[in-house]
């Protein structure tokens, strides 16, 4: 535990130091970052993927949900046509900047402190979920990511694996990608109807495809009465002219406190 979690009186004076310290990082240190936006598409898809926008959930919740797409629609555009080039490096806050009313922003659904709160700019996180599954579809390098200390929600209609999403606060809980390779990738997002929608793009064919899926899923009820649920990421390299699993790696064991009913 922090110490402004222990003292939740000196939060606000940690978030502001913490701003301070990445903005100054944004600055002064000698990271490449990447922000150029090409007006055209690379050649080549690399993952395309959609998630859903709208989840039937209980009155005031479901306005949070649409207020939620008010706020992709303004983030979305600021990543879809971004560059990383060789050596680049991109981090969502300082592509997306700060949510703020005065952009636009509605109070949408943040995960907050174990709870899903009202909050300016809320449901961003839909898109840096986005971003970080087709991330793992690459040989692009995850430098920082942050997931929620909670499972919010039931699995209803869950396409990804539990444990792949990611906690974003601006601008110092973010998610950070570096391309260590020679190949120069592009984002591409933008809201459809029903989706939330992305693709990563490359100016060349990749010798290997991925893949990624949720091992040793289990629920556990602890001592203190909460239950926890925990997982394991794997993700497999395939040779693509052969179809032959080239490595296998763990990318990330998981465990939350559960916040709905379960049977356990």
């Amino acid at each position: 535990m922090t110490l402004s979690q222990r003292h939740p009186r000196l939060r606000p004076a940690a978030v502001l130091a913490h701003r301070a310290t990445r903005r100054a990082q944004w600055l002064l240190g000698d990271t490449d970052w990447a922000t150029y936006r090409a007006p055209d598409e690379l050649p080549v898809r690399l993952q395309r993927h959609g998630s859903l926008l709208l989840r039937e959930l209980a009155g005031a919740e479901m306005v949070l949900q649409h207020n939620k797409v008010v706020n992709l629609r303004i983030a979305a555009p600021r990543v879809d046509r971004l560059v990383i080039g060789p050596g680049q490096t991109f981090s969502f806050n300082k592509v997306v900047g700060n949510c703020t009313r005065r952009k636009g922003y509605v109070e949408g659904m943040r995960l907050s402190d174990g709870a899903a709160v009202p909050g300016v700019g809320g449901g961003i996180c839909q898109l840096a979920n986005l971003l970080h599954w087709m991330v793992l579809h690459s040989p692009l390098t995850v430098v920082e990511r942050s997931e929620h200390s909670f499972d919010p929600f039931p699995d209803n209609g869950r396409v990804l694996p539990w444990g792949v999403g990611c906690s974003i606060a601006y601008n110092y809980v973010d998610l950070v990608v570096r391309n260590d390779t020679a190949t120069t990738f592009q984002l591409r997002t933008w809201v459809g109807e029903r989706h939330l929608r992305g693709e990563l793009r490359a100016d060349r064919e990749l010798p290997v495809s991925y893949s990624v899926e949720a091992r040793e899923e289990r629920f556990e009820r602890g001592d203190d009465g909460l239950v926890r649920r925990s997982n394991e990421i794997w993700r497999s390299t395939v040779d693509r002219r052969t179809g032959d699993v080239v490595a296998t790696e763990l990318v990330r064991r998981n465990r939350a406190v559960v916040k709905y009913a379960v049977g356990v």
